[in-house]
């Protein structure tokens, strides 16, 4: 696809490793069972990219390694401007030197989630500086002016294997998602700010329509949602094409969450089912 990637700014935003948060000593799932485990931040180190997003027992729960800046004007960029795909970089601590890749971001906590290989992940520890090559936000399918993209390193969009004809793009994903399915984080008025959640409630209908397989790193449509000016913009016919960034979750209204890569009104977005459609299989 023709695109600006030549005029889009690489920026340097930096984070740190951030520590769990624990709000309430219990969650409470959809039948008002309390249950106690973790949910999120820190360095997750037995859940990463490429696992299933329903395999651990908790709520929320990051991959790799969670990431935030302490002052929260500097999160706000350190969010908005790293991308998925993005370089990451620690900058001190044991593992300096290290390299990782941006997975995702979850608002409401406002975290980077990146990932570091698990050799990486034991050397390091809670408040490690890493450094994000921004690389991303303002980019443009120049032959597809309605389709908005966000949250996505160019590079890593070249090597996804989108097909072109008949005015269309054909986007490969492991699911698509049913519109009535989006639920906490909709009403976002900025995409770039962090993910909404697949409602995972009904287990007999995700089992239904095939998203019990989900992974982390999986690119899935929504359907019917158009997110090119902020989260939960449901319009019949749009596909909104998203990553999986965290963990299923067991309280009303929440799920595997999802950052957007890509918007789309005009059903110009057409999504293709494929094994081959997560992060891992192309960085």
């Amino acid at each position: 696809m023709k695109t600006n990637k030549a005029s889009v700014v690489k920026i340097s935003v930096s984070g740190e490793v951030a520590h769990p948060l624990r709000r309430s000593p219990f969650r409470l799932e959809v039948d008002g069972t309390p249950r106690l485990f973790p949910g999120t931040g820190g360095i997750t180190y037995n859940f990463a990219l490429g696992d299933s997003a329903f395999k651990m027992v908790g709520d929320h729960v990051e991959p790799d390694v969670s990431t935030k800046n302490s002052e929260a004007e500097k999160n706000s960029a350190y969010v908005g401007y790293s991308c998925i795909g993005n370089s990451a970089t620690l900058i001190s601590g044991d593992a300096k030197g290290e390299k990782g890749i941006v997975i995702g971001k979850h608002g409401g906590i406002n975290h980077v989630l990146i990932h570091f290989k698990e050799d990486v992940k034991e050397k390091m520890v809670i408040g490690d500086k890493i450094q994000v090559v921004g690389f991303g936000q303002g980019l443009v399918l120049e032959d597809y002016p309605s389709i908005r993209v966000y949250n996505i390193d160019p590079e890593l969009l070249d090597r996804i294997p989108v097909e072109e004809g008949d005015g269309k793009i054909h986007f490969p994903v492991r699911a698509i998602v049913p519109g009535y399915l989006l639920g906490s984080g909709s009403g976002s008025g900025d995409p770039s700010g962090g993910d909404y959640d697949i409602i995972t409630n009904d287990r007999a209908l995700i089992k239904k329509v095939g998203l019990d397989r989900l992974r982390i790193g999986d690119f899935v449509a929504l359907e019917n949602h158009n997110d090119s000016f902020g989260l939960g913009g449901y319009m019949e016919g749009s596909v909104t094409i998203g990553v999986v960034v965290h963990g299923d979750c067991i309280i009303t209204g929440h799920g595997p969450g999802v950052t957007v890569v890509m918007a789309d009104g005009k059903g110009i977005i057409i999504p293709e089912i494929s094994e081959k459609s997560n992060v891992i299989d192309f960085i």
